[in-house]
């Protein structure tokens, strides 16, 4: 498999980011759910919060790159061919799902820079996008929490269709962004 999409198959690149992009979006939620677990003002809970906000940001860049890659390359073809109703589905929730991944974690890094608390970044700290703001913080909590509960589901129905199309459609719809398997 090259690491290129073709018209058959996405290429190993695509393949790599979109399972690394998974895996960040659980870690993301699993350590804000984590955080709830420790007292307020604890060093965990800090850190909880801390990787929460490190590995959001992580989705937020990679998904720039995952976008541009997307962009140049085609999109391979299912088959067989879906109904079109299923393809425009298809498509609206690939759409929500690349919103999320952008507009969840810029909103957390506008709700901390609103909030005047520093945007940790792996040993760094980003800058401040906006100035101080408690209300405007605040807003921008509860933006992003919701975005976040809707996120789930858009995720959860990302992950349901993929397996109905698998194991009751017998497409190649989950084929196509699995490594292909050596046969032996």
């Amino acid at each position: 498999m090259g690491w290129k999409s073709t018209e058959l198959r996405y290429g190993s690149l695509s393949i790599g980011i979109h399972w690394l992009t998974a895996l960040l979006i659980l870690g993301v939620y699993v350590f804000i759910e984590l955080q709830s677990w420790f007292p307020k003002g604890s060093d965990t809970r800090a850190l909880m919060k801390t990787w929460h906000f490190q590995l959001g940001l992580t989705v937020f860049f990679i998904t720039l790159v995952r976008i541009a890659v997307r962009v140049m390359g085609p999109t391979p073809r299912i088959i067989p061919e879906i109904p079109a109703w299923q393809h425009w589905l298809s498509k609206a929730v690939q759409l929500a799902l690349y919103a999320g991944m952008v507009l969840l974690p810029f909103a957390g890094w506008m709700m901390l820079s609103a909030a005047g608390k520093p945007v940790p970044f792996f040993g760094l700290e980003l800058p401040h996008l906006i100035g101080e703001n408690s209300d405007l913080a605040g807003q921008i909590k509860e933006t992003h929490e919701l975005i976040g509960k809707v996120g789930m589901f858009v995720i959860g129905l990302h992950t349901v269709a993929a397996l109905y199309h698998h194991y009751f459609m017998h497409d190649n719809t989950l084929l196509r962004m699995l490594p292909e398997r050596k046969d032996s």
